[in-house]
């Protein structure tokens, strides 16, 4: 029998998630962004369920080299460009568009114009102060790009800081900002997020790139992913290897941080950091024991972890338990570990054994 730790990966969800992108952004087409292998859903399966998504965003060639030899012919963009002259060949014969966002990759492309034509996304650092062109140097580097043979669809795109807060009027001014830098340009232009594409309904633009949305997490501050129609994608379940009987003043785990308070039972499940649960999760991190609601108890092990099992008595092995998903939001799980849905689910990894469910 194999170890009981699954991640249920429920592709239904994934495309109610994307349908609700393309209400909220019925004007715009859709780069889907499955980047760090689907935010830890698994690439191809991912794609595959986003047939219907206009681009697929990606950072590395292995990412995006993976989908071309899985059959997929649509638009793949990587979002980091390339590295080297040695990408060149990769990015012409995968037919890949490319992100430049600094001088240097231009510097590159003037010394070894690669094969064939090359799609390229110019980015604009608009407040970000990460990755791109300054404003006030975008008409400059447009003029080097169009003195290269072999460059094609010139699209322009920037990146939002702030857009998860829709009180914060940073994201206006990045957007007026990427307006006035774009102005008079030809080429597509791309800005929303998830967060921005919900809340921001002027920086839809012609291309939207959602993530995290799409995989059923909260882009919003203060907006539950239940509040914004979305469904979550993953659910992490393992099931319960031992039930032990301990008494007042008992430690349990690692360290001896929890003491049992009185008599009770713990539950150990088979799961812990070394499949992707944070170790960082404190005691009362939540849990679903057959669909109740209670608690870890101790430090996070690396294969295991202790729960509390006061308020079900009757629990027993082999009882399912739920880490996040159906009943238990990701973002609550995130909020209590002092981290964000992204880095939870991106943090699965491969000792977990993935149910594709359509």
């Amino acid at each position: 029998m194999t170890r009981p730790a699954r991640a249920r990966i429920d592709l239904s969800a994934l495309q109610h998630n994307f349908q609700r992108i393309q209400q909220a952004a019925s004007g715009s087409r859709v780069m889907a962004i499955i980047k760090a292998n689907g935010y830890g859903h698994g690439l191809v399966d991912v794609g595959r369920a986003l047939a219907a998504a206009d681009a697929f965003g990606v950072v590395t060639l292995d990412e995006a080299i993976a989908l071309r030899e899985a059959g997929f012919d649509s638009r793949i963009v990587l979002l980091e460009g390339f590295f080297g002259a040695d990408d060149f060949p990769l990015v012409s014969g995968y037919g890949l568009d490319v992100v430049l966002h600094h001088s240097s990759q231009i510097d590159l492309l003037e010394r070894t114009p690669p094969a064939g034509t090359l799609d390229v996304w110019l980015k604009i650092d608009t407040g970000m102060n990460r990755l791109g062109f300054a404003p006030a140097d975008v008409s400059s580097v447009i003029g080097r790009l169009a003195r290269l043979d072999g460059i094609g669809n010139l699209r322009l795109m920037s990146h939002l800081a702030c857009a998860d807060d829709p009180e914060n009027d940073y994201t206006s001014l990045q957007l007026n900002r990427f307006m006035e830098a774009t102005q008079g340009l030809h080429g597509e232009r791309s800005l929303a997020n998830s967060a921005a594409l919900l809340a921001w309904p002027d920086t839809r633009l012609d291309w939207v790139r959602p993530g995290i949305m799409l995989y059923g997490a909260s882009p919003l501050l203060n907006r539950t992913a239940d509040e914004l129609g979305l469904r979550p994608v993953m659910t992490l379940a393992t099931r319960l290897i031992a039930v032990n009987r301990h008494q007042a003043g008992d430690a349990v785990g690692y360290g001896g941080d929890w003491v049992c308070p009185e008599a009770m039972n713990v539950g150990v499940a088979a799961i812990g950091y070394g499949d992707g649960y944070p170790r960082h999760a404190p005691s009362g991190m939540p849990v679903l024991v057959n669909g109740k609601r209670t608690s870890i108890i101790g430090r996070v092990s690396m294969d295991m972890i202790c729960i509390d099992l006061r308020s079900q008595p009757d629990a027993g092995i082999g009882d399912e338990v739920v880490l996040w998903g159906e009943g238990l939001p990701v973002d609550d799980v995130a909020a209590r570990a002092g981290t964000i849905a992204y880095e939870i689910l991106c943090s699965v990894n491969n000792r977990v054994h993935f149910d594709y469910m359509t």
